[in-house]
């Protein structure tokens, strides 16, 4: 469950045994059904702030326009820098060069 994103609780695991009535092994196709009735996954917006958090150690709301083209060109699955100029020109830059994420998420999830 968690190398596809759950992350249950034992007691959470112990009530979905307890529900579904499972005392055996069963198959992959019954596990995938479980996960969909049970597994909900994390809101993408809520996954982009906590990113953003971890750039933001002062707890401001503003992350560099640098750091972030560096983080999401480079790491991960890669964004081209035409794209990240793309999404960064629809957001306001600070004369500090820095944007307030909340308004980046805002048009991320928008897409």
């Amino acid at each position: 469950m968690r190398s596809l994103g759950g992350n249950p609780t034992q007691a959470q695991l112990k009530s979905i045994i307890s529900e579904e009535k499972l005392t055996a092994p069963f198959d992959f196709p019954r596990f995938l059904d479980l996960m969909a009735k049970h597994m909900k996954p994390e809101p993408f917006d809520r996954q982009l702030r906590d990113a953003f958090k971890v750039l933001d150690k002062d707890n401001t709301g503003f992350v560099s326009v640098s750091d972030l083209r560096h983080i999401l060109t480079s790491i991960g699955e890669k964004l081209e820098p035409s794209e990240f100029d793309e999404w960064i020109r629809e957001v306001d830059v600070g004369s500090d060069g820095k944007i307030k994420y909340e308004d980046f998420i805002a048009r991320m999830v928008a897409k």
